[in-house]
């Protein structure tokens, strides 16, 4: 049973608070925020491939070091961790719910059936019974809070749109399963847990959205268009670039540069051969591949961003850091991916004790001053510093408040560095190196593609002169020039 140091964990139904940019000010020191960042670092950590040692050859002395990595795995195994099969089994039930709801016919509209407004429906009626069949939750324990977040991490059915958002509630809805104590085993096996939830539930949460996203035409929500890194995903970037970075020792902290003996190099996801080796085992692959089925053209045409990025020269580790930096900047520091996130009892709002009030940037000050009106989309991350098990896995057992304004920092400049905790600077693909910045590359056919500054970098925006062809989709039609 949760407690607090007061006694019994009261649950809250959350609600929305950010209306307003400076909202997003206090976003930004907040509990919630916090163990976001958190339980990120915690899972994009679980997936870096390990040194173990093994003994050595018959004949032979001491013993011998290899490489273990990590893959993907969708497949129906009893090696699963009990409460990763079972959430396993719940996502396959969701997947299952959707075949209910068939795409309807009409030509009237480029993005957005309809049909999907019947699925989102018949989820929200059965989505209380799906949390208590699969993962026994009851009424008064945590279903209630955590049915908010499973239901806003399949898109919108205002909108008819899926994006970052909808990715980061499902994020907060595993984090919720975890400080409720779910995949707690006892036996010391967590981090196998959160190895789970990465290869088995992100990627199959990931295969079951890709599914809705085609069958019913989903619009991305809020994308960056062209420059943006993904139309609708980021996750699967962060975690299938810490699946081939340098391997690190049980309690060595994550790698900066470097990649895994035997991994692809970073230009490769270019290759067709090396993404039908990689696409079923890595999600960095699996990602991009998503991306060529629905996109037509040049990579470098319609992915500029992802094109520069495999130019990259030191390897995975450095992809990995800059990829955890600019879902900082670029999701949880942006207004419109947040705004609609609710608060409650597992992620609160209430500001970390003794956290000091970042300085506003000019995104945050451009935003509106106004209450916004309520809608129904949700978003949350997570993350972690490196070999420290707090806050989440004490699963809301201890005192009340939580880590203070050094977790917070932790947080803002993402990893812990070391086991002695020492905080690094903030990382990033910009770094204080030139020379690890990403390399602009001339596409094949001889055009340069004039890419501005890099969110990696800086955390910056495209700049609103950016030029940049429009992406489309297959089902997108010529004579659109307005979606429905």
């Amino acid at each position: 049973m949760m407690t607090t140091a007061g006694g019994r964990h009261q649950f809250t139904v959350p609600v929305k608070k950010i209306n307003t940019g400076a909202d997003m000010q206090h976003f930004l020191v907040s509990k919630a925020y916090r163990d976001i960042v958190t339980f990120l670092h915690q899972l994009n950590r679980s997936v870096c491939p390990r040194y173990c040692a093994d003994a050595a050859p018959a004949g032979g002395g001491g013993t011998t070091t290899k490489v273990r990595m990590f893959e993907t795995d969708l497949s129906n195994s009893s090696a699963h961790p009990e409460g990763v099969e079972r959430l396993r089994k719940l996502l396959l039930a969701v997947d299952l719910l959707s075949s209910e709801y068939p795409a309807e016919a009409y030509a009237d509209r480029r993005f957005g059936n309809r049909a999907f407004r019947s699925f989102l429906g018949g989820l929200r009626d059965k989505a209380g019974w799906l949390l208590e069949e699969h993962l026994g939750l009851k009424s008064g324990k945590g279903k209630e809070e955590l049915v908010v977040y499973l239901l806003g991490a399949w898109g919108s059915a205002e909108r008819l749109d899926y994006g970052t958002g909808h990715e980061l509630s499902f994020l907060a809805f595993l984090g919720g399963l975890w400080k409720l104590g779910f995949f707690y085993t006892g036996n010391g096996k967590e981090e196998e847990a959160e190895r789970g939830l990465v290869l088995v539930i992100v990627e199959l949460y990931l295969e079951t959205v890709r599914k809705l996203i085609l069958k019913y035409t989903l619009e991305p929500a809020g994308s960056h268009g062209v420059w943006g890194l993904d139309d609708h995903s980021f996750l699967p970037y962060i975690f299938g670039s810490a699946q081939l970075t340098r391997p690190i020792k049980d309690g060595e902290a994550m790698p900066l540069e470097g990649s895994a003996p035997g991994s692809p190099k970073p230009s490769e996801i270019l290759n067709a051969n090396s993404m039908k080796m990689w696409r079923g085992k890595n999600m960095y692959f699996s990602a991009i591949g998503f991306i060529n089925d629905v996109k037509k053209g040049p990579f470098w045409e319609h992915s500029p961003t992802l094109y520069d990025i495999s130019g990259i020269a030191f390897g995975w580790g450095k992809i990995n850091k800059g990829m955890v930096k600019m879902y900082d900047a670029e999701v949880l520091g942006k207004f419109p991916v947040v705004q609609h996130f609710p608060f409650g009892s597992l992620f609160e709002w209430e500001a970390v004790p003794g956290a000091r009030m970042p300085a506003q940037s000019v995104h945050v000050a451009s935003q509106p001053t106004t209450t916004s009106a309520s809608l129904p989309g949700l978003c949350t991350g997570a993350g972690r510093g490196e070999q420290t098990s707090w806050p989440l896995r004490q699963r809301l057992s201890g005192p009340a408040g939580g880590a203070g304004a050094a977790t917070l920092a932790q947080a803002r400049s993402v990893p812990i560095s070391s086991a002695t905790g020492a905080i690094q600077e903030p990382s990033g693909l910009g770094g204080q190196n030139p020379e690890s910045q990403p390399r602009s590359r001339e596409p094949p056919s001889g055009r340069r593609v004039s890419i501005p500054d890099l969110p990696f970098l800086e955390g910056k925006p495209s700049p609103p002169g950016a030029q940049y062809s429009v992406t489309r989709a297959p089902w997108a039609k010529d004579n659109d020039d307005n979606d429905g």
